[in-house]
């Protein structure tokens, strides 16, 4: 079973620099960073990687006293924040000393019981590193001080979240495909899963997996063994967890980490949203195999041609992944289930295809046979030589002459070739450029 990783919250006051300590982090510009307060107000996401380690990292809105617009919002996410992550990072500014807003923010991570790496941040000159004792009148231990935007403290921080993370044990399940439903609310998630494992009523076991409020539900189905990863409800603090469409990523984003195949939930009756393609973005990014469900297909008045035209609204909303199969069911009246089966069989075994290299080196050869890369970059790119090195998703390595003349579109007409030629349904294909001689 893929190994979950870590989530690490940013919380603090509006304008403590929690976005550019975010980009800092990541070592990419993925939030919007500006001067003005409470530009943040959904979370960011991002993997980062420090010393061959990985986790999850949440930019989330400044939490504030007053009643500024979208708070009431704002500080429901940072709950949600606070709940889902294992370590929390607590960023003050170090310039203007404590605020009421600091005092607020500190009151409530101290109340979470989960580890807090407490930061002063925006001392960017030594006259400013005595100001930072006066935090710890927070309560909150002694302050790591750093510059996210000179990059002061900043290894010392990413030490610190490794250190601080908690360990992974989970059980190995080699047999065993592990899948997880995905999508906005309301598009019957649970309803599909209670129908995928109440019809085979072979449940071997309920265990309560290493990601806090999800359930691993193993079963069997001809003779296959799957598992199931179940998130829990968001809990129930208010309307405001109801309302909001966006609360639901979160707790995707730990099933999606955990599973093999991510099947994204559509509402056929209400059609597709943004906020639809919004979720998948997150098993794009972790290159998970996807299956598109197209959910409550009974609600949806047919012809012979309304799968065909709803299969075309699809691909054209969804061209980003074109290589994701489609399932057209309903969990209430069961219909079709067996088709979600038989997809997620079928990409499993895409997500682990391994090509002999004699095999892909002849495709490879082929496919600039007949169609010869074009001039960029001051020349032309020849491969040399094709090595797949790993599987799920399959990741193959191309030994060229010169990367840089490697234009989008031919590696697309690579790719393309690859998945005419073997079965690649449902899984993303990396392709990894070397030169010759260079190591893998």
């Amino acid at each position: 079973m893929p190994k979950r990783l870590g989530i690490v919250a940013i919380v603090g006051s509006p304008n403590v620099g929690k976005s550019t300590l975010f980009n800092r982090l990541c070592g990419e510009r993925k939030a919007i960073v500006d001067d003005e307060a409470g530009i943040t107000r959904d979370r960011q996401y991002a993997v980062c990687t420090w010393l061959n380690h990985s986790f999850t990292l949440i930019d989330t809105g400044g939490i504030e006293i007053k009643n500024a617009p979208f708070q009431q919002e704002i500080r429901a996410q940072v709950e949600l924040a606070i709940d889902e992550a294992d370590l929390i990072v607590f960023v003050v500014d170090g310039k203007i000393g404590v605020t009421n807003d600091d005092l607020l923010t500190a009151k409530m991570i101290r109340s979470c019981q989960k580890q807090i790496i407490f930061c002063v941040n925006k001392i960017d000159e030594g006259i400013h590193v005595a100001s930072a004792h006066e935090f710890y009148s927070l309560g909150l231990g002694e302050p790591l001080v750093i510059s996210s935007s000179h990059g002061v403290g900043i290894g010392d921080l990413l030490n610190k979240i490794i250190e601080s993370l908690p360990e992974e044990n989970e059980k190995e399940q080699n047999d065993s495909i592990t899948f997880c439903l995905i999508g906005r609310p309301n598009v019957g998630k649970s309803s599909l899963t209670n129908a995928l494992l109440s019809e085979e009523r072979v449940i071997v076991s309920t265990i309560a997996g290493t990601t806090r409020d999800s359930i691993d539900t193993p079963f069997e189905k001809n003779g296959q063994h799957y598992i199931a990863i179940d998130t829990a409800g968001l809990k129930k603090r208010g309307k405001i967890y109801e309302s909001i469409d966006k609360y639901s990523a979160i707790r995707a984003l730990k099933a999606i980490q955990r599973s093999e195949i991510v099947l994204l939930v559509i509402d056929a009756s209400s059609g597709i949203t943004d906020q639809d393609k919004h979720v998948i973005s997150y098993a794009i990014d972790l290159k998970k195999a996807i299956i598109i469900v197209v959910n409550k297909w009974d609600l949806v008045n047919k012809d012979q041609n309304t799968m065909s035209n709803f299969t075309k609204v699809i691909r054209q909303q969804y061209k980003f992944i074109p290589y994701a199969p489609i399932v057209f069911v309903s969990a209430k009246t069961r219909a079709r289930l067996d088709t979600i089966f038989s997809a997620i069989d079928m990409v499993h075994q895409a997500y682990f295809t391994r090509i002999k290299t004699s095999t892909l080196n002849e495709v490879m050869q082929d496919a600039q046979m007949m169609n010869p890369s074009p001039h960029f970059n001051g020349g032309r790119v020849k491969i040399l030589y094709a090595s797949q090195v790993s599987t799920a998703p399959p990741t193959i390595v191309l030994f060229v002459n010169d990367a840089q003349f490697m234009h989008f579109s031919y590696l697309r007409y690579l790719e393309n070739r690859l998945r005419e030629t073997f079965n690649f349904d449902g899984t993303p294909i990396r392709i990894i450029l070397r030169k010759r001689n260079e190591k893998i």
